[in-house]
């Protein structure tokens, strides 16, 4: 198992994303390892392997790849879990640093036969056990569960909507991981809370989010034209991962 020690005014920032450029500007800004995504709308799906291939190509920055063949909930069909495990070896073989999953049972505990597989199938790629784990109803124990699977990291809210209504629990699942996985606090972080959060909960990693807009280059914009159902985003207008706002965080997170 892969344990980092948290350096005296140092933490490891790692920013999601759903974009090539967005990965470059993660690493212009400074940030330690990013996770790449598709569809954020949806909480992050599987990105292509096209897009990681390109990304890796232009970046040298460590690369987490989300493996979640769909949005909704993680109870997986049999078909969606081969999927997820033909993802693994894609990505394995293409250079990813890191895998992100989480598999639960119609009750809502860790799936422990699927997700052993799924590390055992990673390996020696390091293992994060995503925010499913904020669905399940007892955090004490399904972390000792993710400690038992040797999972690397755990990235979670605390069992809340954010990391801030999760403080408390996340400030009590750090002291109970020790140094036996790494507490990955995400969902919420900004620039205005994040030395607050970090005095609460002390971790060695964080989970931030930081998208800018960028406007589209199209002049012709039929704009009663949607290609997304009725909630949607704006059509000319692109989200990317902001190399400003990443400064900032990781300029906070060198003086914590």
């Amino acid at each position: 198992m892969i344990v980092q020690e948290k350096a005296q005014g140092k933490v490891t920032i790692e920013i999601c994303l759903e974009s090539i450029e967005s990965v470059l500007a993660a690493e212009k800004g400074g940030a330690d390892r990013v996770e790449f995504c598709a569809d954020l709308f949806e909480g992050g799906t599987t990105p292509s392997l096209g897009a990681f291939k390109v990304a890796r190509q232009h970046s040298t920055i460590k690369m987490s790849v989300m493996i979640r063949p769909r949005g909704g909930d993680f109870c997986y069909s049999d078909l969606e879990f081969e999927a997820m495990k033909e993802d693994i070896r894609l990505f394995r073989e293409a250079g990813a640093d890191c895998v992100v999953f989480g598999i639960l049972t119609p009750e809502g505990e860790i799936d422990l036969e699927r997700t052993r597989q799924l590390i055992e199938l990673a390996r020696p790629m390091e293992v994060t056990f995503h925010r499913a784990f904020d669905m399940t109803p007892n955090a004490q124990a399904s972390l000792e569960t993710l400690i038992g699977l040797g999972v690397d990291r755990l990235l979670t809210s605390g069992l809340e909507a954010t990391v801030i209504e999760g403080i408390e629990t996340l400030a009590a699942l750090v002291r109970q991981a020790g140094d036996r996985i790494i507490v990955m606090p995400g969902c919420g972080i900004t620039e205005r809370n994040f030395a607050y959060l970090d005095s609460k909960v002390k971790a060695k990693e964080y989970h931030v989010f930081l998208p800018g807009t960028t406007e589209s280059r199209m002049t012709y914009r039929p704009e009663h034209i949607y290609m997304g159902g009725m909630l949607r985003q704006a059509e000319f207008s692109i989200s990317h991962t902001d190399t400003d706002r990443v400064g900032t965080i990781t300029r906070i997170g060198g003086t914590l």
